[in-house]
């Protein structure tokens, strides 16, 4: 066991940043729990939570790129409509499609579908918000 004297008029002790986002980082491996890393490291659990929440908090929103599937609109309404399967397994006919439908995935079962007649502003409004929850 580790004891640690604090001296002078300073009676808390400092952790530098670096030292912080270990400890976060620790708590967020698989199994990890919260109560035994703040213990390994000798510090209270309700400041490691502290932590982690300025984490989130603090966090830059990076923009990133999502797969795309372009696809080609049946010719005729005589061919048969073609069948392509979407990453959650549900599947979906190109035939149904209209010109210039984008198809938003949002997952969790949620998807957005535009015509190229939407209005930007709306859409941009509409994805705002989804992006929140």
């Amino acid at each position: 066991m580790r004891v640690e004297v604090l001296g002078g008029l300073e009676r808390r002790r400092r952790w530098s940043q670096d030292d912080k986002a270990r400890i976060v980082e620790e708590t967020l491996a698989p199994g990890a729990k919260v109560t035994e890393v703040a213990r390994r490291n000798g510090v209270a659990a309700s400041l490691v939570f502290t932590w982690r929440r300025q984490a989130r908090t603090s966090e830059q929103v990076v923009p990133s790129f999502t797969p795309v599937q372009v696809v080609a609109v049946a010719a005729s309404a005589e061919e048969t409509p073609k069948l392509l399967p979407t990453v959650d397994g549900r599947v979906r006919s190109v035939a149904a499609a209209r010109t210039g439908l984008i198809e938003i995935d949002l997952g969790n079962r949620r998807c957005i579908r535009v015509d190229a007649h939407v209005d930007p502003e709306a859409l941009a409004r509409v994805l705002d918000v989804l992006g929140r929850r």
